[in-house]
């Protein structure tokens, strides 16, 4: 017969269970989501060899698709992604994409934020203002334009500047799937930066044939960001995946 006894102590490990299982559960939600935004000629498709990695870690991420129409549309649209997250947010853009991040970033969910071989604009500067003094990078000579005013990159400069250390079949691909952009949205300029008040990890792309690697060294000290050089083409999520999820990866956990 069940005893006033046994009853309490069953009472009390379910109580124990479920205070365990509610703690288990509330640390697993402190765990940063990533939002990543796709730079320039590119497409959400351009991070899927880092996202099984993030993935792989019990990482939330999600991708954002940008319009590429200007830096107000391509802003509202990470703003979306950052708003729909549970908690916290490690927001990671790559070239074009590192401008759009400096501007979202100040999105109350975002924690932290990683440059991936991107821009990092001061406050009232555009993404064509960030790079002058510097030398105009060979790939940056190779974009052509629509009759509407959008950039795309053709095959061989694909090829040769923008992904040079993947396999050619591969960069047909990213030449396929590349999202033209704006050419107007260069000279759009940032309206606040969000670097100068969060902390922020940064790829420097050493044989970067888009952005000048001296200016993305420049921007990396600048905004006094935690530093990771790569032998890399401006890709370094393409050729480079396993590297650049660890920096990911140490800003989600400097982040929790």
């Amino acid at each position: 017969m069940t005893t006033t006894f046994d009853t309490a102590l069953r009472m009390l490990a379910a109580a124990a269970a479920f205070a365990a299982g509610t703690t288990h559960a509330a640390a697993a939600d402190t765990t940063p989501s990533v939002v990543i935004v796709h730079g320039a000629f590119a497409d959400g498709s351009d991070w899927s060899k880092v996202i099984p990695l993030l993935q792989a870690e019990g990482v939330k991420v999600t991708a954002v698709q940008n319009p590429l129409t200007s830096l107000a549309d391509d802003v509202a649209a990470t703003r979306r992604a950052i708003a729909a997250q549970p908690g916290k947010v490690v927001l990671v853009g790559h070239s074009w994409g590192g401008t759009v991040i400096t501007e979202a970033g100040q999105h109350g969910k975002v924690a932290s934020l990683v440059y991936v071989a991107a821009f990092a604009p001061d406050a009232g500067k555009s993404t064509a203002e960030t790079g002058e003094g510097y030398p105009a990078a060979p790939g940056s000579k190779r974009f052509v334009a629509d009759a509407d005013g959008f950039l795309s990159l053709p095959e061989a400069a694909m090829r040769e500047d923008f992904a040079q250390d993947v396999p050619a079949a591969q960069a047909a691909v990213m030449t396929a799937t590349q999202g033209p952009i704006q050419a107007k949205a260069f000279a759009d300029k940032v309206s606040h930066a969000a670097w100068t008040a969060k902390p922020s990890w940064f790829i420097v792309s050493s044989r970067d044939r888009m952005i000048d690697p001296g200016l993305l060294r420049a921007m990396a000290k600048k905004i006094k960001a935690t530093t990771t050089e790569l032998p890399a083409s401006h890709v370094p999520q393409q050729s480079r995946p396993a590297d650049v999820a660890r920096v990911i990866l140490a800003a989600v956990a400097a982040t929790r």
